[in-house]
């Protein structure tokens, strides 16, 4: 039986209608790279102390230095003196101000924001400060909680309706709430809009990679996958600090970033559906009509059918009898293993990029430099792990990124805190090693995942790297504290993360599987390359296989009936698809 690969070979690597869909879907990516990471400016905590009391004749602007040296306690800060933040000297009105008492009360009447960095922040606008200071971290694992919560449904939905449907909606569903947000009278309304838009913020990245994975071929896939849709959100990322810095106020900030969102609509004529999903769900005239399409646009003339449409005459009824559920990637050890590695390994990268990216406001000089210089990194780590993908093992170069990023962390504790300088470059050096992992680990994992439950697949990892992006606002929130407590725990889990990795089946240079049985075996880091290779996939399921799959469970045929016959459709005749190239482009 040729796989889907070969059926649809005539289409070349790189032509036109490639080029097209990658611009196409990569762009659907740049809006992920500002939005997810917009946090970093609107809830930064500006200079701040308490409002002070109408006798002192100072309660806005700049009060003098007298005025406050005598109404604002001192605290030591990262070993210096500092004007207390969160107290006050409290003033007896009946004795008049120079007869200040020493005794303190928190800030009764608010706080004064400096306004030498920002307009505004929603921690100006609502007073996330001293007994509400958990709330600006909070903000922030709100979003990744829905974030968390799409990773669980936009799985399923993409795998039962379609990987466009999901996508588009996604995009809508951030854009209209993203508006929405700018009229918020309430930092609680504001964190329940913010979850809705991390479903749809993760909706949308999750639909445009796997789509994007199964429109293209190899070559195509690997660039899409690491220059496409890596570059793509580093330049929105690096459009972040360059709008924050300009417009200083939160609401305007959020406004520019969310208006360009609009501008994707009419991509949804242009964008199609997978061929490889419609031809699971049995619908082989639709994906003919797009590879028709597609072929026709690369200036190719296909005489003939693309599949065999001869098998497709079974029962309806037993062709969907077995819907995939998230079951399915716990239903035989070596999918259940290959699951519980990489929810550990996603969490892991997730807490060392987020938590890295979420700390650009306190490291050392200017925070708009800062983020623009961690964008521009991820720009330059993109285009080394397209090459690396290339030439390189999967799981080694994953790993080699892990173990870099974490022994980075574990290094800084040993570095002096007066050279500061040397602590953000080993900061970088991290942060690059974690943007490489979490980079290539969506591409290792939509390789390890067949077809028919790899939007779930990746939807369950992304769940599970949610959870650790939940978590990773109180890493940052506790560098604030203890960097070298936060930079430890990071650390660690970035080296374990390393290691577990050896343990995953190797992908490179395999075909994608199509149905569970067709995974790879799980390996470990002493087994040999012969080990690990492995014949290429077929689609047809011997009797064998449906009684006796692996691992010692058993299904019975007609659970496998819809998997089989779906992947039946593809030709086997030499001259079922017969076609004349008039222009091909490689």
């Amino acid at each position: 039986m040729k796989s889907y690969e070969e059926a649809t070979a005539f289409l070349g690597e790189w032509g036109p209608y490639q080029r097209t869909i990658f611009f196409f879907l990569s762009a659907t990516i740049i809006p992920n790279g500002y939005m997810v990471l917009s946090m970093v400016f609107l809830a930064d905590i500006p200079q701040h102390h308490c409002r002070l009391p109408i006798s002192s004749n100072v309660t806005t602007g700049e009060p003098s230095f007298m005025n406050l040296s005598l109404l604002l306690p001192m605290e030591e800060v990262d070993g210096e003196q500092t004007y207390s933040k969160c107290t006050r000297y409290r003033i007896h009105m009946e004795d008049g101000f120079n007869d200040t008492a020493r005794e303190t009360e928190p800030c009764v009447d608010g706080w004064v924001y400096s306004t030498d960095r920002y307009i505004s922040t929603i921690v100006s606008e609502w007073d996330l400060v001293c007994d509400n200071n958990w709330k600006g971290p909070f903000t922030t694992s709100v979003f990744f909680l829905g974030v968390l919560c799409g990773s669980i449904i936009s799985g399923h939905l993409s795998d039962r309706y379609g990987r466009k449907v999901v996508l588009f909606g996604g995009t809508a569903l951030q854009t209209i709430l993203s508006l929405s947000q700018l009229a918020s009278p309430s930092w609680e309304l504001f964190c329940i809009l913010y979850f809705f838009i991390g479903v749809g913020e993760i909706s949308n990245y999750v639909a445009a990679f796997v789509l994007g994975s199964e429109l293209f071929g190899k070559s195509g896939r690997i660039a899409y996958t690491t220059v496409g849709i890596c570059i793509s959100y580093a330049l929105g990322y690096s459009l972040l600090p360059l709008c924050a810095y300009y417009i200083r106020d939160w609401r305007m900030l959020l406004l520019t970033l969310t208006l360009p969102e609009i501008l994707y609509v009419p991509l949804w004529w242009y964008i199609p559906e997978s061929p490889r999903w419609l031809l699971t769900q049995g619908k082989v005239e639709q994906a003919e009509v797009i590879l028709k399409a597609a072929a026709k646009k690369n200036g190719i003339t296909h005489l003939g059918p693309i599949f065999d449409t001869t098998c497709s005459n079974m029962d309806p009824v037993n062709r969907n009898e077995h819907a995939h559920t998230y079951l399915d990637l716990v239903i035989t050890s070596n999918i259940r293993n290959v699951t519980i590695l990489s929810l550990f390994i996603w969490m892991a990268c997730a807490i060392g990029y987020y938590g890295l990216s979420l700390n650009t406001p306190n490291m050392h000089g200017d925070p708009y430099i800062n983020c623009f210089a961690s964008a521009a990194s991820e720009i330059i780590v993109c285009v080394i792990v397209w090459w690396l993908m290339r030439v390189s093992p999967r799981r080694i170069v994953t790993a080699s990124m892990l173990l870099l990023s974490g022994g980075v962390l574990l290094l800084i504790q040993f570095v002096p805190s007066t050279l500061q300088i040397v602590i953000t470059i080993l900061l970088m050096i991290g942060k690059s090693g974690a943007t490489a992992a979490y980079t290539i680990i969506y591409i290792f994992s939509s390789e390890l995942y067949p077809t028919v439950v790899r939007n779930m697949g990746l939807g369950a990892c992304s769940m599970a790297s949610r959870i650790g992006s939940i978590i990773s606002p109180y890493f940052a929130f506790l560098v604030a504290y203890s960097d070298i407590l936060a930079f430890i725990l990071m650390g660690t889990l970035m080296v374990a993360s390393g290691i577990f990795t050896l343990l995953l089946p190797e992908t490179h240079d395999q075909p994608l599987p199509e149905i569970i049985q067709q995974m790879q075996p799980m390996s470990c880091c002493c087994t040999s390359a012969k080990l690990q290779r492995c014949t290429p996939f077929s689609f047809q399921t011997t009797a064998q296989q449906v009684n006796d799959p692996q691992d010692g469970v058993t299904s019975s045929p007609t659970s496998t009936a819809g998997q089989y016959n779906a992947m039946k459709l593809i030709s086997t005749s030499t001259n079922a698809g017969p076609y004349t190239h008039e222009h091909h482009d490689n």
